[in-house]
């Protein structure tokens, strides 16, 4: 018997930075200049090192260039450092992919037909389309806030389009910035509906810098495949010491689901969901210009059976403007959030990871899919290890084991023992036949004086207890869960916890 774990675990929570009082400052991004100046004459694909950064001094793209990304190993976002100036007249280009079009719509190749649009740099992949001749449901997409893919009618047997993807709350906006459901795809005769949006996440400051999530796929035809979700618009930053004069384009938007088309209604695979916006910030002693700066939704493709139902596009990005002084008099997509400098960086994160599963050790940078293969034989129970930093010890993890087609099981492990830098702990449960997936969450209570901090991302409660999650679809979360009950969503990391300030 063969277990195939899936599972992809990034740095947990949110990172929560001390906003300094800047009268008398003057911004410095931190760039080591060792990358010199980047001075492109044409269009250019950037390989991101590993750690996503780059150190310029200057940074000057001219009219009619474009820079693109090649995404690095574990997805980061971009980050630009310039010790000078940064003058965008040409473009910077970070946003998610489309999906390919399936069916008579697509390019012959049924080879291709419902693979789903990749995430730009820092942001997250679509859901693949169902698959006509194999599963015709469609995947949901990844990250936080991932449309749903659509199921099949068991009643009418017509598929249903994916759900569009979230990031930024948009609410204030309306029906403009939110991300779309299928909405009248019911699945059953309990008016169950297929194709959900997904939720926002993520804060207005950007800390941390995370991307856009990926649109559910849609669910195949009788006789087509599909189409996927479009990828989730990539994260940037771009911190400039000097001036930052944007009369250019920065772009993070989110990419589009294939269109689809086929021989009559029950034949066609539905569209899938649109990518929601990435994430742009840009932090500057200066800033000025009248350029464009987007982290639009990624929106559906077409479909020759309008009878059929179709994705719902995605939702608005998040866009955060800092400056000493600020010249810039364009609007963005959507509306930015301003305040002056914050840090760039918040050193030290929390982190939980599992690091094997029946002794087989997990990859240090998880893909998502097959990351741990178990030998035909392997007994159950299986012993599943965990290690943390900057959680405090004596905590008890949760591990929770989701099967593809069974409810989940959860069981907890012993104490984090160690210390607050480095701790272990390990968890024992039955793994059912087949691919399942692995998450796990630890969660303690923090003192009032730290709860008190924190209250500035909780509309001004105390915060009370703290959840890091992992979560099943590579995404992580953190709770902050105030003293009246109230639950903050976040993505990204805590500041790390010190063990004096922190109490299980």
């Amino acid at each position: 018997m063969n277990h195939s774990i899936y599972k992809k675990l990034l740095p947990l929570a949110v990172a929560f930075a001390t906003i300094p009082s800047m009268a008398f400052a003057v911004f410095d991004s931190g760039s080591t200049e060792t990358d010199g100046a980047f001075t492109p004459t044409v269009n250019t694909q950037l390989t991101l090192p590993a750690d996503g950064i780059f150190n310029f001094t200057n940074v000057n793209i001219p009219t009619g260039v474009t820079i693109t990304f090649q995404r690095n190993a574990t997805n980061t976002p971009v980050t630009i450092l310039a010790s000078g100036d940064v003058t965008i007249d040409g473009t910077i280009d970070v946003s998610g992919g489309n999906a390919t079009n399936v069916g008579t719509a697509g390019d012959g190749n049924v080879g291709d037909d419902g693979l789903p649009g990749i995430g730009g740099p820092g942001g997250f992949d679509g859901g693949a389309g169902g698959d006509a001749n194999g599963n015709r449901i469609a995947a949901t997409g990844l990250g936080p806030g991932a449309g749903a893919g659509g199921a099949v009618s068991t009643t009418t047997n017509f598929n249903c389009g994916g759900g569009g993807a979230n990031y930024g709350d948009n609410t204030a906006l309306g029906a403009s910035g939110r991300p779309q459901t299928t909405g009248t795809c019911r699945v059953d005769a309990n008016d169950t509906f297929s194709g959900s949006e997904g939720t926002p996440y993520g804060s207005e400051n950007l800390l941390p810098l995370i991307g856009g999530s990926g649109g559910g796929g849609g669910g195949a035809g009788r006789v087509f495949s599909g189409s996927g979700g479009g990828g989730g618009g990539g994260a940037i930053l771009i911190a400039v010491s000097g001036a930052a004069s944007i009369n250019g384009s920065i772009l993070a938007n989110g990419g589009s689901s294939g269109s689809s088309s086929g021989s009559d209604r029950a034949g066609s695979g539905s569209t899938g969901g649109g990518g929601s916006g990435g994430a742009i910030r840009i932090v500057a002693s200066t800033l000025q210009g009248n350029g464009s700066i987007s982290a639009n939704f990624g929106s559906i493709g077409g479909n020759s059976f309008t009878s059929t139902s179709n994705g719902g596009r995605g939702g608005l990005g998040r866009i955060r403007l800092e400056a000493e002084s600020f010249n810039f008099v364009s609007s963005t997509t959507p509306l930015f959030s301003f305040f002056e400098p914050q840090d760039i960086f918040v050193p030290g994160l929390p982190n939980l990871r599992i690091t094997s599963v029946a002794g087989v050790a997990a990859p240090a940078s998880p893909t998502g899919s097959a990351d741990i293969l178990l030998p035909a034989g392997t007994a159950n129970p299986v012993t599943v290890a965990f290690v943390s930093s900057g959680v405090p010890v004596g905590n008890t993890v949760q591990l929770t084991v989701t099967p593809a087609s069974a409810p989940p099981t959860s069981t907890l492990s012993g104490a984090l023992s160690g210390d607050i830098v480095n701790a272990t702990a390990s968890a024992t449960i039955e793994l059912p036949e087949g691919p399942s997936t692995l998450s796990a969450q630890v969660s303690f209570t923090v003192t009032a004086s730290i709860g008190d901090d924190m209250s500035r991302f909780a509309k001004g409660e105390r915060v009370e207890r703290i959840v890091v999650a992992a979560g099943m679809d590579g995404s992580s979360e953190t709770v902050l869960i105030t003293v009246s009950g109230k639950e903050y969503r976040y993505s990204g990391a805590l500041p790390s916890l010190a063990t004096s300030q922190a109490a299980s």
